[in-house]
């Protein structure tokens, strides 16, 4: 047993960092994605903040304390999805209205975990406050028409709006086993055109700004041949297992 009063490994912070991203990767390889996938959005993130914190308006909310928070949030924000049966989240097809209900639920599934493991360890903190704001919320509309709460407008946590955006951009760029990804000039239309409706007008617009930047991102750590493979392999491991069932 370790000395009490042997002073704390100075290495302990990454480590937990390394764990946190291998588990997050984990319930990624779930949904069909990759690593990459959460190494762009953390970068994606970054590029957002960087470009909000020029605004007055978000400013003084994002200094670099919470832009570094934030980046810690964006491995976990989809955690609830290991609580999503593989026979919906890897589905290729257009969900039934019950199949998207459980679905959605990977929101709330995620948020209470954390709610009962800070209850449990009785551990309270900034990161794990916008972790839960994130991974609750990030699923809500700038109108209202978002899940699981409905919220709109700046109700939402500006975290959440600004992960919405990163998490969007990838999904739409990004090739799954059964879709291809769509070019980027056609990301950025889509995401524009939701400018007021889905996402924050801001938040659209600093992503206007930093989109050749979002591009090289996406080039940069783009899904390798290999990730694909890995892909397909679990997919099809999955629907075996489903059809045993």
């Amino acid at each position: 047993m370790s000395n009490p009063s042997t002073p704390a490994d100075p290495a302990l912070p990454n480590a937990h960092q390394v764990v946190l991203f291998a588990l997050a990767t984990l319930a990624e390889l779930r949904e069909s994605d990759t690593e990459s996938h959460l190494l762009r959005v953390h970068h994606y993130v970054r590029a957002l903040c960087q470009r909000l914190k020029t605004r007055p308006a978000h400013a003084a909310v994002l200094t670099d304390e919470y832009v570094e928070l934030l980046g810690l949030c964006v491995p976990i924000y989809d955690m609830g999805t290991v609580g999503v049966p593989d026979r919906i989240l890897l589905k290729p097809g257009r969900l039934t209205a019950d199949e998207l209900a459980i679905m959605r639920t990977h929101t709330t599934l995620g948020y209470e975990a954390m709610v009962r493991a800070e209850t449990t360890l009785k551990l309270h903190s900034p990161l794990l406050a916008m972790a839960k704001d994130v991974v609750l919320c990030h699923h809500e509309k700038w109108n209202g028409a978002g899940y699981p709460k409905g919220l709109s407008g700046a109700l939402i946590p500006l975290s959440a709006r600004i992960v919405a955006v990163a998490d969007v951009y990838d999904a739409l760029i990004s090739a799954k086993v059964y879709k291809e990804g769509v070019p980027h000039e056609k990301a950025m239309q889509i995401i524009v055109s939701e400018r007021g409706a889905h996402f924050d007008p801001d938040v659209v617009d600093a992503f206007v700004e930093a989109q050749a930047e979002f591009a090289a991102i996406a080039q940069r750590l783009a899904d390798t041949d290999a990730d694909m493979q890995q892909k397909i392999e679990y997919m099809a491991n999955a629907i075996a297992e489903v059809a045993v069932l």
